[in-house]
Parts: structure tokens; sequence; C-alpha cells
């Protein structure tokens, strides 16, 4: 569990900063938001998915809708509270996670590595 944790985060992280710049947003603080702001909801998300699906038996992408809308909804208050550069918060936010939770399943396609 603890290594889906850290690498759903890791992921998250590179993928949603590299979606931030593509966006345009720059400079330290509002990088250093993107980075927070995944930090806050990437674990909780991805802690509560397992348990909803292992012990609560939920369907997988029930669980996952529910979850990532609630992503969305925080993310989009948090950066609409402290970004100074985006316009479009709740849109960034909402295209930010289905970048990378799309990237995320494309990536699950693939038998993991062995070395």
């Amino acid at each position: 569990m603890l290594t889906a944790l850290v690498v759903s985060l890791l992921l998250t992280l590179l993928l949603e900063e590299g979606f931030a710049l593509a966006w345009g947003l720059r400079g330290r603080r509002e990088l250093a938001l993107a980075a927070l702001v995944n930090c806050l909801t990437n674990p909780p998300v991805v802690l509560l998915y397992h348990t909803a699906v292992g012990l609560g038996h939920w369907s997988p992408a029930l669980a996952a809708a529910v979850l990532e809308c609630g992503a969305v909804v925080v993310e989009w208050r948090c950066y609409k509270a402290f970004s100074e550069q985006l316009r479009r918060p709740f849109l960034f936010s909402l295209l930010a996670n289905a970048f990378s939770y799309g990237t995320g399943c494309v990536i699950s396609l693939f038998p993991p590595l062995s070395f």
C-alpha cells in the first residue's frame, strides 16, 4: 500500500507540474502551489480508493469517479484562493486531474518492469 501511495504521488506531481508548465504557470510560487495542492489531495484519494474498493466493495469506476470529483473541487478551491496567475482555476483543476488520471490509466495497461 505504501508503494502505491508513493508511486501515485510522484507520478501525479510529475504529470501535473508538467501540465502546469504547459498551461503557462510560471514562478516558484505557482509551481509550489500546484505541488502542494497535489500533496494535499493525492494521498487521501489513493488511500480512500483502496479502502472503498478493497474493504467497502465499491465499484472501482464509481470510487474513482467520486474521489476524483472531490479532488477537483478541493484543488479548484485552493487554486481560486491562492493562485495569482490562474484565471480559470476550475478548468485547470479539471483538466490537470483528467490528464494525470488518464495517463495513469494508460500506464497501468502495461506490465510492470522487472529488473
